[in-house]
């Protein structure tokens, strides 16, 4: 049943899921299970599939149904996000639609990028598919994507005209000034915001007013360490986690996938660390780093289990 945007709250850690294939690029369901169910046990708040780095447009549209149908069932209680964003506004609502049928608890909607920019196109987009689909929507900022650059005003009237808007994911940089703003010009409203981008900024985001991660990174039990500091407000705590993994988040955050399904992969989660074609896959040495990287970030642990911060 889907919960609606005042019953769900979208803090804390949501990992973005990374989408499983086996070596010949055919969708492996066992490790998207596998995957979903370890997150689980860390104690993420909800999990997003088909986000932005869930390769969902290399799928074709019968993969995203049977992709939706595992993620829920795998994740029973907890809340799946699934990433609706399309250029259509049409295709959007009817994607949307698709995930509310399937059982998802929300969406994540990007806006699409207009010949000439238009923020009443954009507030339009939002508001069709709030009206046409029920699911609480998570609205995306993240211009390094979808080339849109929506100003702050225009994200409150969003989230002020559009109840059914539950979540602003905030991914435009720099990102602390951003939060701080969009967190001001809510003026004590509840409306949670993420921070993004491979956990890239995240202290940073925390000390300006964000409330968790939406982000792939590939051990949300450190996101979740860092976030638990910061509620506490001991930011001083937040920051050494923060600094003691920055180089791991820094080196799974470049582009493509190859080395976040490789650390997926060792994590005894992901089956093979394939991209599909025509995504890059690791190379050799690449993945000799990843092992080295990763026993300096966590000596003597075994890393197929929630890691000790």
């Amino acid at each position: 049943m889907a919960l609606s945007s005042d019953s769900l709250r979208l803090t804390g850690v949501i990992p973005i899921l990374a989408t499983p294939f086996y070596d010949d690029e055919t969708l492996d369901h066992a490790s998207l299970t596998r995957t979903i169910q370890f997150f689980a046990a860390t104690g993420v708040s909800a999990v997003t599939l088909l986000g932005v780095l869930g390769e969902s447009n290399r799928m074709t549209d019968a993969e995203r149904s049977a992709l939706i149908r595992t993620a829920v069932a795998a994740a029973g209680t907890l809340p799946v996000v699934v990433g609706c964003s399309h250029t259509g506004t049409s295709a959007t609502v009817a994607l949307a639609q698709e995930a509310e049928a399937l059982g998802a608890a929300a969406v994540m909607i990007a806006p699409s990028k207009q010949p000439v920019p238009n923020d009443d196109a954009i507030f339009a987009y939002y508001r069709r598919v709030a009206e046409k689909a029920k699911l609480p929507i998570v609205l995306q900022d993240h211009p390094a994507s979808t080339e849109v650059h929506m100003a702050t005003p225009l994200i409150l009237r969003l989230v002020r005209e559009i109840p059914s808007i539950a979540c602003i994911k905030a991914e435009a940089v720099p990102s602390p000034g951003k939060i701080a703003a969009l967190r001001k010009g809510l003026d004590g409203r509840p409306m949670p915001i993420l921070t993004g981008l491979g956990g890239l900024y995240g202290f940073f985001d925390l000390e300006r007013g964000s409330d968790g991660f939406n982000t792939g990174f590939a051990f949300p039990e450190v996101l979740l360490a860092i976030t638990e500091r910061a509620r506490a407000g001991d930011f001083d705590s937040a920051y050494a986690i923060y600094r003691q993994y920055l180089p791991l988040m820094v080196f799974e955050q470049q582009p493509g996938l190859a080395v976040r399904k490789e650390i997926l992969r060792r994590r005894g989660l992901l089956t093979s660390p394939r991209v599909r074609h025509p995504g890059g896959n690791i190379d050799p040495a690449t993945a000799a780093q990843v092992g080295s990287l990763l026993e300096r970030s966590f000596p003597g642990q075994d890393l197929t289990m929630p890691v000790r911060v």
